[in-house]
Parts: C-alpha cells; sequence; structure tokens
C-alpha cells in the first residue's frame, strides 16, 4: 500500500502537485494542452511529483493573470482573501443568475425546474433586469458583499451580452475573478480573451446528434462559430442518455480536445432533486462505469481535467448541503438581485446522494487535507465558519445580501 503523503498548506497556492492535491494553474498556460510538468519544486526546495489526472484547473482555486513570483503572491492573496471572507462571516463566492431568459429548452435544467426556488415560483416568472440596472445592481451587489470569485449563469447569460460587455472588464478592474458559464448560442466577443480573471465555460451536452437535440438552437454548428478566437472550458454534465451509446465519452473528448480554442475539458454528474424521476438520472451502476471510463481516458487526452481526488469526491459525495463546503461558501443569488437559491446552487431539494456537482466534489477533497500533516483543512474552516458566523451576530453585522444592489436596480429600470 501507498503510504499516505501529507500536503504542506502552501501546495495549496504554489505551482506543485501532490497526489492527491491540486495544482493552481498560471493564466499564461491556457490554453494549453501539453501534459503537467514530472516535477516541480517548492518554497522549501522540496520536489513533489505531478500526478497526470491529478490536476484541477478552476476559478474557485484562484487563476492569476501574474505570471511567476508575482503570480504566486496573486494566488496566495486570494486564499487568505477568501479566508478573510469566511473569518467575518461573508462567502468567497457569489453565484448570480444575471437573467430569467434563455432561448433554450434543455430537459433537466435545473434553473428551470418547478423546486428550484421553492416558494418563489418559476425562474420565468421572476422580475429581472436589464441595461445599466442590470450593470449598476451586480457591481453594487458585489461591492456589497465582497466576494472573491464570482460565477454569472442564467438562464443564458449571453442574453445581457451587452450589459456584459461593460460589467466584465469592470469586475476585472475591481480583482474579482469572473466565471461565465453559457451555451455560446451567440458569438463571445473575441475582446474577452483578454479580460484578466474571466473564464468561459461552454456547456456541451455530449456527442453532437444528442446535445443538438437537446440545446437547439446553440447547435455543435454554432458552438464551433461561436467561440471563434477564444480560450475556453468545455463542460459536460453526463446524463443516463449518454451512457447507452458505447465509446461516447472518448468521441466526445477527442473531438474537443483537437479544437484549438478549448484549453481543458471538465465533467460533471447530473444531480436530480430528491424523489425526481427524470430521464437523466444515473443508476448507481451507471456513475460507477462512467468514472472508470473517463478515469481511463486522461493519459490519452491531457486536456481533460478530472483529478483522481474529484473522481473520489463524485463516488463518495457530502451527504447533505450542511456538509458540503461548496453549498457553505457560496452565496447564490437569483435573478432579482435580491433573491437567495437555497441550500446550494441547484436549489429545491437536491438529492445530495447522487450529487455530481464539481466544485462540491472538489471542496470535499480540499477539506480532507492535513495542514502540517496534523489538522484537516476541514477542521479548520470548521473554526473559522463558527468565528464568521459569531461575527455576523454582533450588532452592526452584515445586512441582509442583496438588499442594496436590488434598491439600487430598481432606481434604473
Amino acid at each position: 500500500m501507498t503510504p499516505t503523503r501529507w500536503v504542506p498548506i502552501s501546495a495549496l497556492t504554489s505551482n506543485v502537485s501532490s497526489r492527491p492535491a491540486f495544482r493552481l494553474p498560471r493564466h499564461s498556460e491556457a490554453p494549453r494542452c501539453g501534459r503537467p510538468r514530472g516535477l516541480a519544486p517548492n518554497r522549501a526546495g522540496r520536489r513533489w511529483k505531478v500526478w497526470d489526472g491529478d490536476r484541477l484547473e478552476c476559478p474557485s482555486f484562484g487563476r492569476s493573470s501574474i505570471q511567476g513570483r508575482h503570480g504566486a503572491a496573486m494566488r496566495h492573496a486570494n486564499l487568505f482573501r477568501a479566508w478573510g471572507r469566511i473569518l467575518k462571516g461573508s462567502h468567497p463566492t457569489l453565484s448570480i443568475e444575471i437573467t430569467r431568459e434563455c432561448p433554450l429548452h434543455c430537459p433537466g435544467c435545473y434553473a428551470y425546474e418547478p423546486q428550484h426556488l421553492g416558494d418563489l415560483g418559476p425562474l420565468r416568472s421572476l422580475s429581472d433586469f436589464r441595461g445599466q440596472a442590470l450593470i449598476d445592481g451586480v457591481l453594487t451587489l458585489v461591492r456589497e458583499l465582497r466576494p472573491v470569485y464570482v460565477s454569472l449563469v442564467g438562464g443564458e447569460p449571453l442574453v445581457r451580452l451587452r450589459e456584459l460587455d461593460s460589467l466584465l472588464p469592470q469586475l476585472s478592474r475591481m480583482g474579482v475573478t469572473v466565471q461565465l458559464v453559457t451555451s455560446a448560442v451567440r458569438p463571445i466577443p473575441p475582446e474577452w480573451k483578454r479580460i484578466r480573471g474571466l473564464w468561459v465555460v461552454v456547456s456541451i451536452d455530449g456527442l453532437q446528434p444528442d446535445h443538438d437535440r437537446r440545446r437547439a438552437p446553440a447547435t455543435y454548428e454554432r458552438i464551433l462559430k461561436n467561440i471563434e478566437e477564444q480560450s475556453i472550458t468545455v463542460h459536460c454534465t453526463v446524463t443516463r442518455q449518454m451512457t447507452r451509446r458505447a465509446g461516447s465519452f472518448e468521441q466526445f473528448v477527442a473531438f474537443w480536445s483537437s479544437r484549438p480554442e478549448v484549453w481543458q475539458i471538465w465533467f460533471s454528474l447530473f444531480t436530480p432533486q430528491r424523489g425526481e424521476q427524470a430521464e437523466e438520472i444515473l443508476s448507481p451502476q451507471d456513475r460507477a462505469r462512467v468514472l472508470d471510463e473517463l478515469a481511463g481516458l486522461r493519459r490519452t487526452f491531457p486536456k481533460l481535467n478530472l483529478p483522481d481526488a474529484v473522481i473520489e469526491g463524485y463516488r463518495h459525495p457530502p451527504a447533505s448541503p450542511a456538509e458540503c463546503i461548496f453549498a457553505r461558501t457560496t452565496l447564490s443569488v437569483t435573478a432579482d438581485l435580491k433573491s437567495r437559491i437555497t441550500p446550494c446552487q441547484f436549489g429545491g431539494d437536491p438529492d445530495c446522494s447522487q450529487c455530481g456537482c464539481l466544485a462540491s466534489a472538489a471542496l470535499k477533497t480540499v477539506g480532507a487535507y492535513r495542514v502540517l500533516g496534523i489538522m484537516p483543512l476541514r477542521t479548520v474552516y470548521e473554526v473559522s465558519d463558527r468565528i464568521g458566523q459569531a461575527a455576523r451576530r454582533r450588532p452592526g453585522g452584515a445586512a441582509r445580501p442583496g438588499a442594496r444592489a436590488h434598491a439600487s436596480a430598481q432606481r434604473e429600470s
């Protein structure tokens, strides 16, 4: 049996990896097709082996646009900024559904499930914002909550393309790392590639025949045209339909790995609501088989970014939102810019035993790391969170999230 090697806290913020640690990438590495470096020294001069398939390049871990020593400083700064937000009773990550609108009608989309917003009703029934009202509302929300990372979702964010053209550079100047999740149903402006700290993630549902049927008008043909001159992450949510065709995952990864616009490929698994009977739900056998197959593809396709540690997180997901570090460190706000989505970004009553959230799986594994070989990071987080919650209860603590943002947007609308 291979002995466990405990990972020092510095490994989370350096350009090194140790199984099962995550390596934090530099912006200069995207787009990147090559395999990870074989060995890399940390600050103490020790050497840690880099294992193929054991890196996770994700904005939640703080990609920096600054290289070398300055890049390491930025990654350290992001880590401590996130920790500082937790100690103050705030969330380091903010997810915003910036619009209720979407030209797609994808089966199984959690945002449009009846349970997603609970008593608020369906997403399409909400009042949302556009124009300067949306820009000011989002900026006010970010200034109020001061997150380290922001995820812009929908609906379809590109429905608000004009507003994003103004909003994204301003968020970048504020030092916020932004992940924009889109179907690429509209052309992505080439100038976005130069926005520091912006990640564009394009959702693609399997091979072309199935994808085009599920996600029209965001077809393969349109996506390929709309991502020209970009550097994107491809994200595929695995559904049961995809498991029915032998070799489909290899074909999918091979196709998108060959595209120069794609610098990495992510997979998550369909997450149902409790008691749901959707066709997309994976059986336990499907789930195990898919994870084994994807794990076997990583050496052939280095753009496939699915660490062993994340696979383990999929096999043993958090038992509830209360045990999910991602759910607890992320504030999700819907399109009215004031209402929270609970208990996590899926809303409703998600079946955590079948959770396929990439960020949840990754952070579950991060929580198991031991600082100096003694204390799990999850324990550090729990103590920090208790301090933060006590700070929120003090007089003058944080106000209800989104109140000022909603008021600002209303004034402009």
